[in-house]
């Protein structure tokens, strides 16, 4: 069983440009570059739990949930706000609330976070801003960090159909009004969560409200504070990486990422191949005709591909037109999968997670060769988190590929 190609699964090389794979031979590692392009900075969490800004061009490795690492690749989004981590100034409307700057160590490990502190004789303390457009879908987030005020509100209106309250001392959501989408509370570390919420804006403004109570009710508190730091405004249906801005809204452009191999013997139908891709997707429920993820021979009618349904991921085999599409049924999109897809010139196999879903003949088309293998990130899929792939020069039987992907 000949490992001839491997990327990832926590051995990652990155530089401007490219991310290197390997080449298992003689157990000799010789570096396969993905080329890669992003015509921007962006953000990811690093190896000690702090985001961090990469550079334009530069693949990010990123650990959130995963002491491995994966490979983000992200569709273009922009933060919407222009001061994303200055709540002092003008820019951010207080109402019955005190803001001091540079209180805290923020999540980038800076001490950037500033301190909220209510100061009410009545109703709840807010922030504001008004920046969004009725009838448009927005992703709203902050990072929030407890110290004596511990429920934070997202709202669109004072009434709670348009509001989200989070229990920051917890991390637990404890109520989510009936005109809001989606909301979610993310852990960050020593004691920081990225509270977000998505809905369509009914309202013009972005309220976010700092409470000692978690349901809105009139009191009296000038003593209370928590921190906060990162806020974000993005359309779309879910949270992206953090972007920051400093006066201006900032957009992070699209990953893009393509290997072309330069031996074109290394893999092809005389002795098979087999692909496994190990991977997360976003929280989108949308599908695509067009799978995100594509191992191509040189023609544009044979391919291997990778995508996904409205709720399970799904392994396209194309061969000279003639499509193969099969659910894998035991691949939620909700979750971390392994699939794979083998094949030669008598027939093909594919499953997910330890189990062989489905198998066929190829009926005389064969896949000639693996020439390259390209990412297609798009809306649709959302955030796409490749932890491994594996490329074996020869068409493993179903017991090897089940074991390499339970």
């Amino acid at each position: 069983m000949a490992n001839t190609f491997k990327f990832g699964n926590g051995n990652w090389a990155v530089k401007d440009g490219s991310a290197l794979a390997y080449n298992d031979e003689n157990n000799n590692f010789k570096p396969l570059p993905f080329d890669f392009t992003r015509a921007s900075s962006a953000t990811t969490l690093n190896r000690q739990g702090l985001i961090e800004t990469v550079g334009s061009g530069k693949p990010r490795i990123d650990f959130t949930d995963n002491t491995s690492g994966h490979l983000l690749l992200e569709p273009s989004r922009m933060n919407n706000l222009q001061r994303s981590e200055e709540f002092d100034n003008s820019y951010w409307t207080k109402t019955r609330a005190v803001v001091t700057a540079n209180q805290a160590i923020s999540p980038d490990g800076n001490q950037t976070a500033d301190k909220y502190r209510l100061n009410c004789t009545s109703n709840r303390s807010q922030i504001s801003r008004g920046l969004y457009s009725v009838g448009t879908q927005y992703t709203t987030s902050l990072f929030v960090k407890y110290d004596s005020a511990k429920y934070f509100y997202i709202s669109n209106a004072g009434a709670s159909a348009y509001r989200t309250v989070f229990d920051i001392e917890n991390g637990t959501i404890i109520s989510t009004g009936s005109s809001v989408d989606s909301s979610k509370i993310e852990n960050y570390g020593n004691g920081w969560y990225r509270c977000s919420a998505t809905f369509t804006a009914a309202y013009t403004t972005l309220y976010y409200n700092l409470s000692p109570n978690s349901n809105g009710a009139t009191f009296t508190n000038t003593t209370d504070f928590s921190y906060i730091w990162g806020a974000q405004i993005e359309t779309g249906s879910y949270a992206t990486s953090y972007i920051p801005t400093e006066g201006l809204s900032e957009t992070r452009v699209v990953d893009d990422i393509h290997l072309t191999f330069p031996d074109v013997d290394s893999f092809n139908s005389s002795s098979g191949f087999s692909v496994i891709a190990k991977f997360d997707i976003g929280e989108t429920s949308g599908s695509s005709s067009v799978p995100f993820l594509f191992f191509n021979d040189d023609s544009s009618n044979t391919y291997i591909g990778f995508g996904s349904n409205a709720s399970n991921l799904r392994c396209r085999l194309n061969l000279s037109g003639t499509s193969y599409l099969n659910t894998q049924s035991n691949a939620p999109r909700t979750q971390r999968n392994s699939l794979f897809i083998s094949c030669d010139s008598s027939g093909w196999s594919q499953g997910a997670n330890g189990s062989t879903n489905h198998t066929g003949t190829n009926n005389a088309s064969v896949f000639d060769r693996l020439a390259s293998i390209t990412f297609s990130t798009s809306e649709t899929y959302g955030i796409i988190k490749i932890s491994e792939l594996l490329v074996y020069n020869t068409r493993l039987t179903n017991t090897e590929l089940q074991n390499l992907t339970s």
